[in-house]
């Protein structure tokens, strides 16, 4: 494809030393370090509880301990995912994985010996580990510099996929058809976009609507693409990757608002509401964008505040939301709004409402309705992420009909519970735009790095290029895995943590694979005709939206662990 180079498993050419001891070795190493995780979450457990349940202040009092437990976690998790595969995959998939195996096991001692510290608990065990000849010989085996660079020469030599998935012939098609499109018209357009800040052109989004994209995770028998009473999340990443690949903002990040908004109406909208919005949803036509975050309050759900005051056949809004994607170009709002005056009910006071106005271009927009409730908005200057643009809104007195209640009545102080459940989708479908950003860094890095000479020599040459190249590759390949296997638990009605936690390890991994892709350019990186530098930028986004990094870690993956020891 033009705008990012084809990356396939390419045989047996990895000679890796004693390639089929070191998985039982790298398990080994894993099933030590799980060891001494499930003896840092009990502790944290009895440190956060208070008569066998977790307590707020406590929780809050060791939030570093509980932050550095998620994030071993998703390291953790990927790493059992990639030994899981065994046989299963290609000998260069299967020297990627131990490569992350093996580079994620320091830092995994690491950050477990500082939780132990802080934690009261002894370290021996995670000292032996470190000074252990298995570790020695993982590292040196599996993630040593001499077998980087062979990885790296290698993932330079491909030509299909890098940690190759299994996905039906459906999802396969998806995938390719998205990445022709990808290639032929979002990449194409992508750098103006960009660099002038324009908004998601037509051109983009009328061909987009008719090869289904924002019906992804829409039932069938309501115009979607998803199976009647499920879904197929391998699907919707699948597309969200090749479109991510080409413009994480003109592109990869369109399917997100509808994803969220149709998650949210199948959980608890009425009959009537699902039959009237969600083929309109399916067809892209309203775009939708989603409400959350209020100036005084970011992810902290719970203290928004935004007012819905009853009213003859609906509610008035009044008060501000911020960072609301593509609310210019939307022709409905999901906005959580506290229809409970009672301060104290917190989150048991909010509830989803649904905004309609008209469709602007541009970086700003007014509407008065008739009655003369006002929604304005105008959009945030930002580093990155520009196509879709992200809006500072204010209400007042926005008249809304009971009928755009989401549940209607019955709905009324569930728009929390109604949020999370869409938000679950959001996230894996983040970690796919991630996926999406690491790929075409990962290909342009090694684009530039066969075409650029130095010193009378091809980049690429250079061992600490190919050990780079293979670092990146590793990472990639253990985001795309994880990701992957997280989308099939979900579809099997489990995984909620776990979407946090590929969300979590993927958002991560692109700032770093994004990092070291611009480095290999050098000065060509930091130029803004450089798509690597829009790949950089745009990176940076992932670990904010759709549940900021510390937010997850927190509120929902500590707590969950920490939930699990106290009830084990």
């Amino acid at each position: 494809m033009g705008s990012a180079l084809d990356l396939t498993a390419a045989g047996d050419r990895v000679a890796l030393p004693a390639l089929p001891a070191l998985p039982a070795l790298a398990g080994a190493v894993l099933d030590r370090l799980a060891a001494a995780f499930e003896a840092a979450v009990a502790r944290a457990a009895a440190l956060c509880a208070r008569d066998g349940k977790l307590d707020p202040g406590l929780l809050d009092a060791h939030q570093w301990i509980c932050y550095e437990l998620a994030l071993a976690n998703a390291d953790l998790y990927a790493v059992r995912t990639l030994l899981g595969l065994g046989g299963n995959i290609s000998p260069l998939d299967a020297g990627l994985g131990l490569a992350f195996a093996a580079q994620a096991a320091p830092g995994l001692i690491e950050r477990l010996t500082g939780i132990h510290i802080a934690a009261g608990l002894d370290t021996d065990a995670l000292d032996d580990l470190a000074g252990s000849a298995d570790l020695r010989r993982l590292r040196r085996e599996g993630g040593g510099p001499e077998v980087l660079a062979r990885l790296g020469a290698e993932v330079a030599e491909t030509t299909g996929e890098i940690a190759d998935v299994v996905v039906d012939e459906a999802t396969a098609q998806a995938r390719d058809g998205f990445r022709r499109f990808a290639a032929e018209v979002v990449g194409p357009m992508a750098e103006r976009i960009h660099r002038e800040d324009l908004t998601v052109p037509e051109a983009l989004l009328q061909p987009l609507r008719e090869m289904g994209v924002f019906g992804l995770s829409i039932p069938e028998e309501y115009g979607g693409s998803a199976p009647a009473g499920g879904d197929n999340t391998p699907m919707m990443i699948a597309v969200t990757e090749a479109l991510s690949e080409a413009s994480l903002a003109a592109a990869g990040s369109l399917i997100t608002r509808p994803e969220i908004l149709a998650r949210a109406l199948m959980a608890g909208g009425t009959e009537a509401q699902k039959a009237h919005w969600l083929p309109r949803l399916a067809a892209g036509d309203p775009l939708c964008a989603i409400a959350i975050t209020e100036p005084d309050a970011g992810s902290d759900v719970a203290s928004l505040t935004l007012k819905g005051t009853r009213t003859e056949g609906g509610w008035l809004l009044d008060g501000a939301k911020t960072w609301c994607t593509f609310a210019g170009k939307a022709g409905v709002l999901m906005v959580v709004t506290r229809t409970n005056p009672d301060r104290a009910l917190g989150h048991r006071g909010l509830s989803l409402l649904l905004v309609e106005k008209p469709s602007f271009e541009g970086h700003a927009f007014s509407y008065r309705q008739e009655g003369g409730g006002l929604v304005t908005g105008k959009a945030i200057p930002t580093l990155g992420y520009r196509g879709m643009h992200s809006f500072d809104v204010s209400f007042q007195r926005f008249f809304v009909p009971d009928a755009n209640v989401i549940g209607g009545e019955a709905g009324l102080g569930r728009g929390f519970y109604l949020t999370m459940a869409g938000m679950q989708g959001g996230r894996i479908q983040t970690a796919g735009r991630a996926l999406g950003l690491m790929r075409a860094a990962l290909a342009a890095a090694v684009r530039y790095a066969r075409d650029r000479r130095v010193f009378d020599a091809p980049l690429m040459d250079f061992q600490l290029t190919r050990v780079k190249i293979a670092t990146m590759a590793a990472r990639f390949a253990a985001c795309r895995q994880l990701a992957y296997a997280v989308a099939r638990e979900m579809d099997a009605g489990r995984g909620r943590m776990e979407a946090s936690l590929v969300k979590l390890l993927a958002c991560r991994s692109a700032e770093v694979v994004t990092r070291e892709a611009l480095q290999i350019h050098g000065g060509m990186g930091y130029a803004e005709e450089s798509a690597v530098s829009r790949y950089f930028v745009d990176a940076r986004v992932l670990s904010i939206f759709e549940g900021a990094e510390e937010t997850l870690a927190l509120k929902v993956v500590a707590k969950s662990l920490l939930e699990g020891a106290l009830s084990s």
